[in-house]
C-alpha cells in the first residue's frame, strides 16, 4: 500500500455520517486496526492470516469512505496520520471487547484459550518473567502471551492506551487510573563480582561506590530519579560514570569485574543466583526501596484469559524471594 503523503484525499466520495456507521462494522476496521497496531502492512496481514493485498484494499476502502488518509509513508516506514491517530484510539476501545468474547467462547469450545497481552520492564523480564511465563505455559499450553519489554514508563502508557491487559514493573506513582494489584518493595544497592574490592564492604553507601568505577542507568529509566540525589550528595563533584539506558549492559559491566553497577537486585537475579555477582544493599539514610509489580487499569475488570494469568502471576509474586530477602 503507498498511502498518501498528506492527510487529504479527495472527499467527493466520502460517506455521509448516516452511512460511516456501516462501514465500521465491516472487516476493513479490524484490518485497519491491525496495521495501526503493528505499522505494517505485511506483519497485519500475517497475524490476521489473509493476504496483503486485501488488508491494502479494505484500509484503502476505509479511508476512501471517511476521505481522509489514516496513514503516512515515511523513509519507507507507516506511521498514523492525525485521521489515523483519532481512529485507532477509538477503534481499539471497539474491538477489544468483541476479541475478547470470541477468546473466551473459543475457551469454551476447546480451540483455545485466547490471548494476554504483557507490558514489562527490562530487568523483570531479565529475571523472573521467563520462569513465570514458562510455569504458566505448562499449565494452560493454549493460551497465547504476546509479551513486550519496554520501560516502565511505557508499561504505564500501554495500560492507559489499552494496548495491553497487564502490566509488570516499577512504579513510583501511579495515575489514578491505574491499579497497583500486587505491590513487592525492592532495595537499591550495588551489584558487582564477589572478589570487588566492595564486596566486603559492611553497610555499604554511596559515597564508597564513588571511590570505584561506577556504572549507572540514564535519566529515563525510573531508578535513576531515585538514586541522583544520592549520586550528587556523596562527592563534591561526581567522578566518570559510565551511563546505559540497559539494565542488561549494568549487568554485563558488572560480569567484567571493573565496575559495581547501581540498581536494584532485579535485572541480575540469574547470575546472582549462580554465584556470578553478589548484591550489596545500599545504606544511605534516606535513600528509599523502590516498588516494582503488577500493575491494571483501575475498574476495568480483565476477561478470562488475562484472569487466568493474573492469578497465577499473582501467586507467583506472593512467593518470590528476591536476593537479598531471607524465607
Amino acid at each position: 500500500m503507498e498511502p498518501r503523503q498528506t492527510p487529504d484525499r479527495p472527499r467527493e466520495h466520502a460517506l455521509s455520517a448516516s452511512l460511516l456507521a456501516r462501514v465500521f462494522h465491516q472487516p476493513s476496521l479490524l484490518y485497519f486496526n491491525a496495521v495501526a497496531t503493528h505499522l505494517s502492512i505485511r506483519e497485519a496481514a500475517r497475524r490476521l492470516d489473509v493476504a496483503s493485498s486485501a488488508v491494502t484494499r479494505q484500509v484503502a476502502q476505509l479511508e476512501d469512505a471517511l476521505g481522509i488518509a489514516l496513514f503516512l509513508r515515511e523513509k519507507r516506514r507507516l506511521r498514523l496520520s492525525p485521521a489515523g491517530e483519532i481512529l485507532f484510539r477509538h477503534s481499539r476501545r471497539l474491538i477489544a471487547p468483541m476479541e475478547a468474547a470470541v477468546s473466551e467462547i473459543e475457551l469454551l469450545r476447546g480451540i483455545r484459550a485466547g490471548s494476554v497481552r504483557i507490558a514489562a520492564a527490562e530487568s523483570v523480564g531479565l529475571s523472573f518473567l521467563p520462569r513465570l511465563i514458562g510455569d504458566f505455559g505448562r499449565l494452560y499450553p493454549r493460551l497465547n502471551l504476546d509479551i513486550s519489554i519496554v520501560s516502565s514508563a511505557e508499561v504505564i502508557e500501554r495500560l492507559l492506551d489499552e494496548r495491553v491487559d497487564i502490566g509488570i514493573g516499577f512504579f513510583g506513582r501511579p495515575p489514578r487510573q491505574i491499579e497497583i494489584a500486587v505491590r513487592r518493595e525492592v532495595r537499591i544497592g550495588a551489584v558487582m563480582v564477589p572478589d570487588h574490592p566492595l564486596a566486603a564492604t559492611q553497610a555499604l553507601t554511596m559515597e564508597q561506590c564513588l571511590d570505584h568505577p561506577l556504572a549507572v542507568v540514564k535519566p529515563e529509566i525510573s531508578i535513576r530519579e531515585v538514586i541522583d540525589p544520592f549520586l550528587r550528595g556523596s562527592a563534591p563533584f561526581l567522578p566518570p560514570l559510565v551511563e546505559a539506558d540497559s539494565i542488561r549492559m549494568l549487568v554485563e559491566l558488572a560480569l567484567g569485574g571493573h565496575y559495581a553497577a547501581i540498581m536494584t537486585p532485579i535485572g541480575a537475579q540469574n547470575e546472582i543466583e549462580a554465584g556470578r555477582l553478589i548484591f550489596r544493599p545500599l545504606h544511605d539514610g534516606g535513600l528509599p526501596t523502590n516498588h516494582f509489580g503488577i500493575l491494571l487499569r483501575s475498574g476495568a475488570p480483565l476477561h478470562l484469559a488475562p484472569a487466568i494469568f493474573f492469578e497465577h502471576a499473582k501467586a507467583y509474586f506472593d512467593g518470590l524471594l528476591l536476593p537479598g530477602e531471607t524465607g
